[in-house]
């Protein structure tokens, strides 16, 4: 079995601390560096105003960035769908990126990467906007408690739905990302840190920040595309290593009583990496605990991660 924390990795879903000087942040705005308490954007961004724009959360490990052209690729997919040009070249935000990390001695962080339409005027027309902004974050982040990725967590089904595929794309990491909030609401006042959320058809999306598996009679099954995820990152790094293991691997369709009576349930995304469920709406998944298919597929992780 890999021990993490036996070989000096920190744990998945904690701030890492590994910087090296109590330096203020720098943020990266449009080709210069900024003190945190300085980062300034225009209050006619429409970012800001519309929530005109698209954005990455991308990990760094041991000072690589995580799956890097993987999450360029899916900005560019973004922006191409919204009709938004990035004007700067996927080396040169690469390169922004990693001046950023640079610049804030950082060997393992979270990059929040953003692309907005840029300013322009009080009105919908983004031609009014005559360049977009792009700004690059590299920070701690910290999800989820240590004890939620050693005994799993507890979810709810929200409300909510996820977006319909024809009004705006889930498939879009846009920066509209109000009813994922709501759905978060929902989970924050039923006193749990996550909700999973339902399509329009009323099958099985994802949760607010991330991608949903369950595992059942030794298969593991995510919703595909077409019930309205986000491609995410680390849910493909997932499937890859379900090969990998020999771990049958079904993109599905599921409903709401699929989760119920599932053995084993886990979430994936590149702040929360992998973190086990254990009970939804009230009901405990199988025993109560992590399952030993989601032990081996985040201890699978945790050497990936390393070894990328």
């Amino acid at each position: 079995m890999y021990d993490a924390k036996a070989q000096g990795i920190p744990l998945p879903g904690y701030s890492f601390t590994t910087r090296r000087c109590p330096m203020p942040l720098k943020v990266w705005i449009d080709g210069k560096l900024y003190d945190k308490d300085d980062a300034r954007i225009s209050v006619y961004d429409h970012g800001l105003l519309y929530g005109d724009g698209v954005f990455e959360g991308i990990r760094v490990y041991s000072g690589r960035i995580f799956k890097c052209a993987e999450h360029i690729a899916r900005l560019w997919d973004s922006a191409k769908a919204i009709r938004l040009t990035i004007p700067y070249t996927r080396d040169e935000v690469q390169a922004a990126m990693e001046q950023t990390i640079k610049a804030n001695n950082f060997t393992d962080c979270y990059i929040r990467l953003v692309v907005t339409r840029g300013a322009g005027y009080l009105g919908l027309n983004p031609n009014k906007c005559p360049r977009a902004t792009m700004i690059v974050i590299t920070d701690t982040i910290e999800l989820y408690p240590k004890e939620m990725y050693e005994k799993g967590m507890a979810v709810i089904t929200s409300s909510v739905i996820r977006n319909h595929p024809n009004a705006m794309s889930p498939r879009i990491k846009s920066l509209n990302y109000l009813n994922n909030i709501l759905a978060k609401i929902e989970a924050i006042d039923a006193g749990v840190p996550e909700a999973i959320m339902l399509n329009q058809e009323g099958n099985v999306a994802e949760c607010t920040g991330d991608n949903i598996f369950i595992v059942r009679g030794g298969t593991v099954y995510t919703p595909g595309t077409a019930d309205g995820i986000l491609e995410g990152i680390t849910r493909q790094v997932i499937l890859e290593l379900c090969a990998r293991l020999n771990i049958p691997c079904v993109e599905k369709t599921l409903q709401r009583h699929d989760l119920y009576i599932a053995e084993e349930c886990f979430l994936t995304g590149s702040a929360a990496e992998v973190v086990p469920v254990t009970k939804i709406d009230g009901r405990s998944i199988a025993n109560g605990s992590p399952g030993p298919v989601t032990k081996r597929i985040m201890d699978a992780f945790h050497r990936y991660i390393r070894e990328a």
